[in-house]
Parts: structure tokens; C-alpha cells; sequence
């Protein structure tokens, strides 16, 4: 099993040139880090989990600027999008972002994806968010197009491009891999079609079983699922290896450098050392 950290960056959080070199002494393979562009105010939409939205959602700092310091900073480590909203991005900067991301780390990138749950933010973008589903189905299918094309084109609904260059292209072949966050049939069939590992944030048995039969018979057998957010103090991995758990992201609380370092000692000590 292998075994990663998710973790908000903020102005008010443990620097990422910290951070990471942090991880790799204590053995984690991987960082995953959240990403809202803002928050707007009205707050129609619930906060996940109800009550108040915690503070550092409010205070994001840019996932690909986060990544880049922790690859600077780091050899081995894995760079995840814990995850990114694609829906709210512009298509052509976000494959650039990503395959930039993965030449600077020598081929580290994880492009995890999904459609969010704050209605509003995506909204701001321009987006509409009962479509916000489709919207990134297109765009990953037009990344895909552009970090595998030397000469890439799309025609799409929501998008479009003629045939252009963008370069770099990504390290890993033939794209970094795309890790799909969601459990609803849209996200189902959004991870059969474009992506290659699941992010999921419950831990049944049951609802892996299920999945990893449904991608059996839809020609995915070998996806692999990472167990995203998960409470360290409180998990149980048995039966992970049989339905193809490969990894497990453990959720760190966003906190000041000390506090933050002091909590991977715990975690570590429990299940990676």
C-alpha cells in the first residue's frame, strides 16, 4: 500500500518548500492539494459535510504555483490535483499547466479532476453549473487532444479550437494520468472514458466491489483506487488490496508549520514507518 497526504495550501498554512521535503523524509509517496479559484459570498451552496465553510477554503493558494515549489523542492514525491476544477479553467492553460507541471518534476504530475460542489464558483466562470459535468467531460477529452498532438484540433459544444501547437508536452506518455474524483453515474462514466485511477472519498468494501466490477465489464479492469481523505485515526484497510486500493491519501488539517510536521510524525509513525 502506498500512502499520501491531502492538504489545503494557503497564506496561512506550512510553505510548501516545507512541506514537501517533509513528506518524502517521512516515506509518503504523494501530495494531493484542493483547489478553489474563490469563494463567493452569497454561499448558496451548502459547505461539504454541512455547518460553516472552514476557513481555508476561503484562502486557496494557486494549485499549480503549490505543486511547482513542492517539485522544486522534492525528487521522488508525486504532485496531485487534490482535486482541480477544470470546468472553471481555461481549457489550452490547463494542459500547458499540466504538462509543465510534469517537465519540471520529471514526470511527477497527477491530474486529479472534478466538477466541484460550490455552484457559485463555477457560476463566476461562466460556466453553467448544471452543465458543469459536460463541460469537463469536453475538456479533458480536448487536453488529452493537446498533450498528445503534435498539431491538435477539437470541435466540441463547449470546446473549440483549430488546429494549433502547444507545447511542452508531458513526460509521462501519453499524459500524465487523469485521477477522477466522484461517485455519481456521471462521474462513473467520466472515469471509464477519460481517466486512469479513482479518487474516492468513502471507504465501504461494498461501493469498491461494485465499481471494480462495473469497470470490468466495461473494459477498465485494472483502474486503480486511491482512498482519498482519509482519516488517519480512524480507517480500517482491510480487504484494500483485494479491490485494488493502491493507495490511500490520508487528510491533514491545514495548520501552521509545526503543528502541520508534528501531525505527519503521528501519521507516519502509524502507518508508513
Amino acid at each position: 500500500m502506498k500512502y499520501g497526504v491531502v492538504l489545503f495550501a494557503t497564506d496561512e498554512t506550512i510553505a510548501p518548500a516545507v512541506l514537501g521535503p517533509a513528506l518524502e523524509e517521512r516515506g509518503f509517496d504523494s501530495l494531493f492539494v484542493p483547489e478553489h479559484s474563490h469563494i463567493p459570498a452569497s454561499r448558496e451552496s451548502p459547505a461539504p459535510g454541512g455547518g460553516d465553510l472552514p476557513r481555508h477554503f476561503y484562502r486557496t493558494v494557486d494549485v499549480f504555483v503549490t505543486l511547482s515549489v513542492v517539485a522544486a523542492t522534492t525528487s521522488r514525491l508525486l504532485l496531485g490535483t487534490g482535486v482541480a476544477l477544470p470546468a472553471e479553467r481555461d481549457v489550452i492553460h490547463t494542459a500547458k499547466q499540466v504538462a509543465s507541471l510534469d517537465l519540471v518534476s520529471g514526470g511527477r504530475a497527477l491530474f486529479g479532476v472534478g466538477v466541484g460542489w460550490n455552484r457559485e464558483e463555477v457560476r463566476d466562470h461562466g460556466v453553467d453549473p448544471r452543465k458543469r459535468g459536460r463541460v469537463l467531460d469536453e475538456k479533458l477529452a480536448a487536453m488529452a487532444r493537446i498533450w498528445t498532438s503534435e498539431l491538435a484540433e477539437f470541435h466540441g459544444e463547449y470546446v473549440d479550437f483549430d488546429p494549433m501547437y502547444c507545447w511542452p508536452k508531458p513526460v509521462q506518455a501519453p499524459h500524465p494520468p487523469v485521477y477522477v474524483g466522484g461517485e455519481s453515474d456521471a462521474a462513473l462514466r467520466r472515469l471509464r472514458d477519460h481517466g486512469d485511477a479513482w479518487l474516492r472519498d468513502r471507504f465501504d468494501l461494498g461501493t469498491f466491489r461494485r465499481v471494480r466490477s462495473w469497470l470490468a465489464d466495461e473494459g477498465r479492469p485494472d483502474v486503480p483506487f486511491t482512498a482519498f481523505g482519509a482519516d488517519p485515526d480512524d480507517l480500517d484497510v482491510t480487504g484494500f488490496d483485494e479491490v485494488g486500493v493502491e493507495r490511500v491519501a490520508f487528510w491533514v488539517d491545514p495548520g501552521p508549520e509545526r503543528e502541520v510536521l508534528t501531525r505527519l510524525d503521528e501519521i507516519a509513525a502509524r502507518w508508513v514507518r
